[in-house]
């Protein structure tokens, strides 16, 4: 299979491309290091990763940056970095990719655990977490020739201990059965669906 993962040197993104490279080949993108790179912000720079890769059967994107930080001092400004970037950025990914995609291809958007179990400073990230689960859950009854879409749902990951503090009472979740949620992903045929990895 011919994958694309965004975000593939990130904390989960490096994780899933080694569980994914034997027998596939993948394409790695970023927003600075990769194969290519991309801006997911961008629309133009979507295109033209498009442009570049042609035809594709999978698709996954471990990227998107959000605001994390007190409600109380939580800007306009603030708030739609995380809208411009990890939720339309992954949404812009498949309204485009939708026309270079295989059929019977996947799209893979990456959400999380506060979308359903906020924490204190985290309301932008619930936001647009709940938000993606949302739209791949629409999207997945419109996409046509039987391209597949899931999110992956994880909670705070081991390899991120700057954020455990924020997470009291959270067990972080190995890079492993995060990576597998990817695979379960692409691999399976399941459409619609959040994996959630507590």
């Amino acid at each position: 299979m011919k994958i694309i993962i965004i975000g593939a040197t990130g904390t989960i993104g490096k994780h899933v491309v080694k569980a994914l490279e034997p027998g596939n080949e993948i394409i790695k993108a970023g927003s600075k290091s990769g194969d290519l790179q991309v801006n997911i912000s961008d629309n133009g720079s979507i295109k033209n990763l498009f442009e570049k890769v042609g035809s594709f059967d999978a698709l996954i994107s471990t990227t998107g940056d959000a605001h994390f930080g007190p409600l109380r001092e939580m800007s306009d400004a603030n708030f739609r970095a995380g809208l411009n970037s990890k939720l339309m950025g992954q949404i812009n990914l498949v309204l485009i990719g939708q026309h270079y995609i295989n059929p019977k291809g996947s799209f893979t958007l990456t959400s999380g655990s506060l979308g359903e179990d906020p924490v204190v400073f985290g309301a932008s990230v619930s936001a647009i977490n709940g938000a993606l689960d949302a739209f791949v859950k629409a999207a997945a009854i419109e996409l046509e020739n039987g391209v597949r879409i899931n999110a992956v749902s994880p909670d705070v990951v081991e390899e991120s201990p700057d954020y455990f503090p924020y997470f009291p009472g959270h067990i972080p979740v190995s890079m492993n059965r995060v990576a597998q949620a990817y695979v379960k992903s692409v691999l399976g045929a399941q459409t619609g669906q959040t994996y959630k990895v507590l």
